[in-house]
């Protein structure tokens, strides 16, 4: 009956997917061969295993296995988890507010989502999670792995986390809803701050909003933006090709080419740049990836933006969302993406223009530094003799107060970019301006 049954699903299967004869690849006999092995070990496990087991569950399990087996990022959703991917790209979804692949076996954080659980409790990029509540994660799909990061609302979760070579430590983290504003700005000065999380369908829409609101408050004297892709893990490929085309006047934005050459696809900028030609700098970190990697590179290609921070992620892979009516849907790697230049940046990541890693800002102890002044008998600017003596308390003689516990955390490169940004005013130069 299971073999009946696998024959006519695979016959229906081959016929619906052949589009015309001269393109149809002919199952041979060991596609044949293979199906009456599925078959064989399907009829046996659901026979003789020790506990019962439906087909419903066999059969996707198997799907997932297979799905699971060919790259990181193609799987298989049911019903339930396509409908929480589907709120997910809508900007609001339950859970710790983490983004995750699967690397060695282990949880590997791709980045931490702003102003969620895993956020506020230091997840960090490159963060490798080996159990979920004391329970190892070896052997999980990421789809498992996600579905127990995920729970009820106000429940906690025990991760254990590998950082750096350091002894593994746990981290209780209380689920919650997550809403994501995907675009946030603010002023820094002189200077637009505009911080994009995620790639979603309102993502274009806010940094439209977001860029006005900037320009409401600065006018003429804004003097540039800061275009913030830190840990901002991705997201719809479609929002990433219209937030850079809204800073490119013309030429490529990206290309995606399968494993048909006839199917590469182009996408090019349209005319206009929604900031008129103003200086750019991109952050970007190794939580950078997917999507954001898009934008980065897009800019870089046509020089207009300089690209500040570490390297980026590296996912240069392109996946399709795939529904399967009344069985959810799978997600299939269906292409690699390519920036303007031609370069495929998977397992690479974006290389920044000025590399700076973050750091803190301290200040450097309480040396004196003497000057003229503090010189015996030296001239004042009035004509007359000094008395020398003591240096007066200054910033750089170390007199300032250091930052305490609690104050604003100096962001260093955010501070390197702002600089950038003035620096390239004073000289009268653009970043890839007209």
């Amino acid at each position: 009956m299971i073999k009946n049954i696998l024959w006519a699903v695979f016959a229906i299967s081959v016929v619906l997917s052949v589009p015309t004869p001269a393109t149809a690849d002919e199952p041979d006999n060991e596609t044949y061969r293979l199906l009456n092995l599925f078959g064989d070990v399907l009829e046996r496990v659901r026979k003789d295993y020790v506990e019962p087991v439906t087909d419903k569950e066999l059969i996707e399990a198997a799907i997932e296995g297979m799905l699971a087996s060919l790259d990181p990022h193609s799987s298989y959703m049911n019903s339930d988890r396509y409908r929480e991917m589907q709120v997910q790209t809508r900007g609001q979804f339950g859970g710790l507010g983490i983004q995750v692949t699967m690397q060695d076996g282990l949880i590997k954080v791709i980045s931490p989502i702003d102003d969620t659980p895993a956020y506020r409790a230091g997840i960090k990029a490159g963060d490798l999670i080996s159990h979920l509540d004391k329970e190892p994660v070896t052997g999980l799909t990421l789809n498992d792995a996600v579905e127990k990061m995920r729970g009820k609302v106000g429940t906690d979760i025990v991760l254990t986390v590998l950082r750096d070579k350091k002894e593994p430590f746990d981290v209780t983290l209380k689920r919650a809803v997550i809403k994501i504003k995907s675009v946030r700005s603010r002023v820094e000065g002189d200077v637009g701050y505009l911080r994009i999380t995620q790639f979603t369908e309102q993502t274009l829409a806010g940094v439209e909003k977001e860029l006005a609101a900037l320009r409401s408050t600065l006018g003429d004297s804004m003097k540039g933006l800061v275009i913030d892709l830190r840990n901002n893990p991705g997201g719809l490929l479609d929002q990433a090709i219209e937030v850079s085309d809204a800073f490119l006047e013309r030429g490529e934005i990206v290309s995606t080419r399968t494993r048909r050459p006839e199917e590469t696809q182009r996408f090019n900028a349209r005319a206009g740049d929604i900031t008129n030609g103003l200086p750019i700098i991109v952050l970007i970190n190794g939580g950078s990836a997917s999507a954001s990697e898009i934008v980065a590179g897009a800019l870089q290609d046509h020089k207009r933006a300089l690209i500040l921070g570490a390297k980026s992620f590296g996912k240069g892979s392109v996946q399709t969302v795939v529904p399967l009516r009344q069985h959810g849907a799978m997600r299939l790697t269906t292409a690699r993406y390519y920036t303007p230049s031609g370069r495929s940046i998977q397992a690479v990541g974006i290389e920044p223009d000025i590399e700076v890693d973050q750091a803190r800002i301290e200040h450097v102890g309480n040396r004196t530094i003497r000057r003229e002044a503090d010189l015996k008998g030296a001239l004042d600017r009035i004509g007359e003799n000094g008395s020398g003596g003591e240096p007066a308390p200054s910033e750089e003689n170390g007199d300032a107060p250091a930052q305490a516990d609690g104050e604003k955390r100096i962001d260093y490169q955010l501070e390197r970019a702002l600089d950038l940004i003035h620096g390239i005013s004073v000289f009268g130069a653009k970043v890839g301006g007209r």
